[in-house]
This record gives C-alpha cells, sequence and structure tokens, in this order.
C-alpha cells in the first residue's frame, strides 16, 4: 500500500496535523516511519469466537465499506493471549499522512506535562521481581527451558484527569522515529498508548520486513558512556545469544510464506531516546500463489516471539503465568493496522500503558537467559519504563 504519503512527498505540518487532531475515545491512532494514520469511528468490530483472527477480520474487511475512499482497513490492537478479545474495528473514516519523522513541525517542543503527584506502586516490588528473575534462572540451568521474558509493572494514580493527548504529543515528539500508537483498548474507558520501537511485520504489496529486537542497554546522557554502552552491547555473549534465538524464529516462521527471505549475519544498533537494541532486519518477497497470506496472518504466525515470550513458547507462556502476577492484557500482544488488500503494519506492543481516567498501568520486561543477573534485569525495566515516565513527568 505504497502512497504519496508513505515515499515522503510531505506537506509541512501533515502528520503532526494528525498528531494535534487525536482526542481518546472512539479516534485511534497510528505513527510509523513510512506514514501517520488517525481514524475515527468504528463501522465495524472483529467478532470474538474461536475461530484463528486472522480468518475473523478478512470475514470482516470483506463485508466493510471503503474507508476514505480506499480499501477498507482494520485498526487497533491484539493481546499477548491471541485466544483472548481483540480490540479491531473496521473505522468510519480514516485520514493518512506521511511518516512523523518526514514533517519539520515534529521538531518543535512538546507540551509540558501537567503538575501531577502521582502515587506509584510497583506491581510486583522490586524484590519479587528479582526474585522471580532468580528462579527463571534455576530453572533454566536444570534445563527446564531456554529462555523467557517476565515483565513487571507501575501503577501510576493521579488525583486529577489524565491528559492522553499531552502524553501522546510527548512520546511522538521524543522518538519521532519510532511507532507511536493510541487506541482503545479491549475495556470500555480504557486508552492503549506507547512508543513501540519493535516491528512485528509489515507488507506492502509481495514485500515483507520483520524487525526482531532483543538485547537492550540503557542510554547514557554523556556521549562517551553512551558509545561505550553500545558497542558493549554489540560484543555482549549473552545478548547476542539472545538476539540470536529471536531472529532465528522470525526467519522459521516467516519462511514457509516467502520465496525469499534475506536474514544478516550479525545485527546491528537502533536506538530509542532512552534505550540502545540490538536489530536484524529480515525482509522477503511473499510467496506467490493464488491466497498470499496478509499481513495479519503473517503477524499472527509470529507471535508470540521470543522477544516478548521465550523459548519453547509453550514451557516460557507457562513460566510467565507461574512468575508474573498480573495479566499482561495488551502488552506483548500487537498493535497496528491491515488491509483488505493484505497490506499492514503490525508492531510489538511495548514501552505501553492503558490508562482510564485517572490511572496509568506501566509495562516493561526483560529477557531472561542463563547468564542474566537478577539486579541488572531489574536495572533494564527500569531503563525502559523512562520511554513512558517521560511522558508524564519532565524530571523522568
Amino acid at each position: 500500500m505504497t502512497t504519496p504519503e508513505a515515499t515522503g512527498l510531505a506537506t509541512v505540518g501533515a502528520a503532526t496535523a494528525l498528531l494535534d487532531a487525536y482526542r481518546p475515545g472512539s479516534a485511534r491512532f497510528f505513527a510509523s516511519p513510512t506514514r501517520t494514520l488517525l481514524a475515527h469511528g468504528a463501522q465495524a468490530e472483529v467478532a470474538h469466537d474461536a475461530r484463528p483472527l486472522a480468518i475473523r477480520v478478512a470475514e470482516t474487511l470483506d463485508a466493510a465499506s471503503p474507508v476514505g475512499g480506499r480499501a477498507p482497513i482494520v485498526l487497533g490492537a491484539v493481546p499477548f493471549d491471541q485466544s483472548a478479545p481483540a480490540a479491531l474495528v473496521v473505522p468510519d473514516a480514516a485520514t493518512w499522512g506521511p511518516p512523523l519523522s518526514a514533517d519539520p513541525l515534529i521538531a518543535l517542543a512538546a507540551p509540558a506535562p501537567a503538575a501531577t503527584a502521582w502515587d506509584i506502586r510497583p506491581v510486583p516490588a522490586p524484590d519479587v521481581y528479582r526474585a522471580g528473575v532468580a528462579e527463571a534462572v534455576r530453572r533454566m540451568r536444570a534445563g527446564a527451558f531456554d529462555k523467557v521474558v517476565l515483565a513487571r509493572t507501575l501503577e501510576l494514580r493521579s488525583p486529577d484527569p489524565l491528559d492522553i493527548p499531552v502524553m501522546l504529543q510527548r512520546l511522538a515528539r521524543r522518538d519521532p522515529q519510532g511507532y507511536t500508537f493510541a487506541v482503545p483498548g479491549v475495556t470500555p474507558g480504557r486508552t492503549l498508548l506507547g512508543a513501540s520501537p519493535e516491528l512485528l511485520v509489515s507488507r506492502d504489496g509481495d514485500r515483507v520486513v520483520a524487525n526482531p529486537l532483543a538485547g537492550s542497554a540503557k542510554r547514557s546522557t554523556d556521549l562517551a558512556e553512551d558509545v561505550r554502552r553500545a558497542m558493549a552491547l554489540l560484543e555482549s555473549e549473552k545478548d547476542l545469544h539472545e538476539h540470536a534465538v529471536v531472529v532465528a524464529a522470525v526467519r522459521a516462521a516467516l519462511a514457509p510464506y516467502c520465496d525469499t527471505l534475506e536474514v544478516p549475519d550479525r545485527p546491528t544498533l537502533v536506538c530509542t531516546a532512552a534505550m540502545w537494541h540490538l536489530s536484524t532486519t529480515v525482509t522477503g518477497t511473499i510467496r506467490g500463489n493464488e491466497s498470499p497470506a496478509s499481513a495479519l496472518e503473517l503477524a499472527c504466525t509470529l507471535h508470540p516471539t521470543p522477544a516478548v515470550c521465550g523459548t519453547p513458547t509453550a514451557i516460557a507462556r507457562d513460566t510467565i503465568a507461574d512468575l508474573e502476577p498480573f495479566d499482561r492484557g495488551l502488552y506483548t500482544g500487537m498493535v497496528g493496522w491491515g488491509d483488505a488488500n493484505g497490506d499492514g503494519e503490525w508492531v510489538v506492543t511495548i514501552r505501553c500503558a492503558e490508562a482510564d481516567a485517572d490511572t496509568l498501568r506501566l509495562y516493561a520486561g526483560a529477557g531472561i537467559v542463563e547468564a542474566s543477573s537478577p539486579d541488572a534485569e531489574t536495572a533494564e525495566t527500569e531503563a525502559k519504563f523512562r520511554t513512558f515516565l517521560h511522558a508524564v513527568a519532565d524530571e523522568r
């Protein structure tokens, strides 16, 4: 679905106007390195039943009307557990724009967050999380499995109503080259918003791209130290092993659907304002047949990758259920859009929070392998919380 706005032929203010126009409720916002999308309303919701999600989405799109003069799209979020209800709709209206990074106005300062006396409660407490990491390492050393991703949350309560549009502005303007989103959650009155660095998969015509990230390091405000941390990450045996496991899983999942698949031998580095990540861009050509796999079908096949779950998947899932004292819900699911032609972009739902009238629930996780340290993994989750904490408080 290559469009003029997706190729960088941008009008100044075209993308930021969509960002400025977002209001929570029935609006849905999604920005990527290729385009910006603002949608309103819901002409249809994707039904929840026992059939595979991709089949239900295709059925919904087949019955839908064009959106904005183009093929109908589905937009929203899918939970970590694909058998749970998703928050996907065909909108009534959609406006497409160029990427935020191509709009010079994105460099303007974001609005300041409201001064709020936040009540912050970690779930689980850091010492409980460290104990969970230690237990996971113990099980791995006993040969139970190879990797698990363990997450924790911060619950922030405000005495005042939340200003979600300001949070979205701050997320988007801090990392305009990433994937910024704000969509209604599964529960009425809740909004899922965040700034993910990780593309699960996209399809544009016959071109398929996946960009798994695994292996992370906190950034430093000191340039020399920041470079040192980046180089250390590139040479870390622990992080390179963790990354290789994820890339191998992505290759294996995509190969049956692609005629060609290119996978670099070694990862490169990508960064957000808060973190360095090991990154591999996997590219392929969709298999030419009468019914090529849609972007959503590919995403459902890939999800969950070892980057958000672990390996082997079934044992990692059981370990997560055993050691995480909360339901992930939409966290580490996927968020994005897909159209009736099979094109779309789906990103991993990380660096995110769920918001209601006065409460935020932030999520962060870390990949645990045999070489993991409970203290280091806890520190990694603290660093990942910074992406969203910056959106609610300048001093973060």
